[in-house]
């Protein structure tokens, strides 16, 4: 089962993305290559931005997670469909700054920031950053004071919400390293600093509960701890912040076997909590910010490898051997996250064979997926494993000294190269 719309099958019985042959990628991109839909990120760009209309009146902005996939073709394609974008370091800032990016929409997060990124965020006029700690809120005042900023803030709140999702994604829970807790009086303390510091306007509140979430009502409880907290803060200091950035987290589908929510549901019941508890704490409804990254990119994606050999244990299993693993996937390794796959020059056949995808590197746990039903295949033939287009390049890695792949843009039956595989200069360029 092909788990994408963006997915077929042609005449030649090889997977295609955005009518591109993968066969044909393979052969003139080299393999492990990172694939992306083009047309798939629009337009899940604009679903999400009509959302906000549709259920806000516009009175919102969808902030891109640069953490998904960061490149500069990625904050140009943001930037012609109108989002704003979460960056989490100079890195992403510097990138995002790169491409021509408007600050005015970056918010920036983070749980230890550098006093190196919040100079950068300042001097460059990022238009919010997104407060952790009393200490990180005591240093920006100073540093917003001797550069002369008055910077707009929002404040982290951990709304104390069970995400229901993995443990290593869970984020909105009291023991959690991000934000301020409600349960301890933390985060009152922090409005009140924040409402005192010479040089930060507090804008807004943020939550983030965590990420591959398929059911609705985490959300809604979440809105309606952050709008309860909101009231409180007017009640106490006679301020009615203007802002609520809700986050993102939302569920996509990376086998059969997953069942996300669709946008509309998700955007309608939170919606309308939102508006309920304006109406019964006699407020305005914020200016709601949202922060998709997985389902945005994700489903745009896959990667594609060469098969280098084929191992068969009597009784137990057969491995194929892959020409990349966990340093350009290490989701598999980390939380055994499953994929769907495809024999990608045989997809027109029936899946019959059980098997195992096995990485290149020196570890037992690089793996791709286990136990998974493909078309029968050989050394030399492709596999493709799909929904790869979160958190895989983002989170590659040089382990073995292994090059990072290419990335390819497919787009009205074209691929172009938005980032170019590395070289084994690339390597050691950094060496001494």
């Amino acid at each position: 089962m092909l788990t994408s719309e963006q997915l077929s099958v042609n005449e030649e019985g090889h997977l295609t993305i955005g009518g591109v042959d993968t066969v044909w990628l393979a052969e003139n991109y080299q393999t492990p290559l990172y694939v992306m839909n083009e047309d798939t990120i629009r337009r899940h760009c604009k679903t999400f931005r009509q959302s906000v209309q549709q259920y806000y009146g516009g009175h919102g902005l969808v902030c891109y997670a640069s953490k998904a996939f960061c490149c500069k073709e990625v904050y140009r394609v943001m930037t012609q469909e109108q989002m704003g974008v979460d960056a989490v370091s100079i890195g992403e800032m510097y990138t995002a700054l790169s491409a021509g990016f408007n600050t005015e929409h970056i918010c920036l997060h983070g749980n230890n920031k550098t006093k190196e990124e919040l100079q950068f965020a300042l001097e460059h006029g990022i238009g919010r950053i997104v407060v952790d700690n009393l200490t990180e809120l005591s240093v920006l005042n100073q540093m917003a004071t001797e550069m002369k900023k008055t910077p707009r803030i929002l404040l982290r709140i951990k709304p104390g919400i069970d995400a229901h999702t993995h443990d290593f994604i869970r984020t909105g829970q009291i023991d959690s390293k991000f934000g301020f807790a409600l349960e301890t009086g933390e985060a009152l303390e922090a409005v009140q600093c924040a409402l005192t510091a010479k040089s930060l306007r507090l804008a807004g509140l943020h939550c983030h509960i965590g990420s591959q979430i398929f059911d609705v009502s985490p959300f809604v409880l979440a809105a309606e701890v952050m709008m309860d907290f909101r009231a409180e803060i007017r009640r106490r200091f006679s301020v009615e912040l203007e802002e609520l950035n809700l986050g993102g987290g939302f569920g996509i589908s990376y086998t059969h076997e997953d069942r996300p929510v669709p946008l509309e549901e998700y955007m309608k019941a939170v919606s309308q909590a939102l508006k309920k508890k304006a109406d019964e704490h006699q407020m305005s409804v914020p200016f709601v910010l949202l922060e998709p990254g997985r389902s945005i990119v994700a489903t745009a994606g896959l990667t594609l490898y060469r098969i280098g050999a084929r191992k068969e244990i009597p009784g137990i299993r057969t491995y194929l051997s892959l020409d990349g693993g966990m340093t350009d996937n290490p989701r598999y390794a980390l939380y055994q996250a499953k994929y769907e796959a495809v024999v990608a020059n045989k997809a027109s056949l029936l899946r019959d064979e059980q098997v195992t995808l096995a990485g290149k590197c020196c570890e037992s746990g690089d793996l791709l997926g286990e136990n998974m039903m493909l078309q029968k295949a050989d050394a030399g033939d492709l596999i493709a494993v799909l929904a790869t287009g979160a958190y895989n390049y983002s989170m590659a890695s040089h382990y073995n000294r292994i090059a990072n792949p290419a990335v390819v843009m497919v787009a009205d039956g074209k691929a172009r190269v938005i980032v170019k595989r590395e070289t084994l200069e690339d390597l050691i360029r950094n060496d001494q």
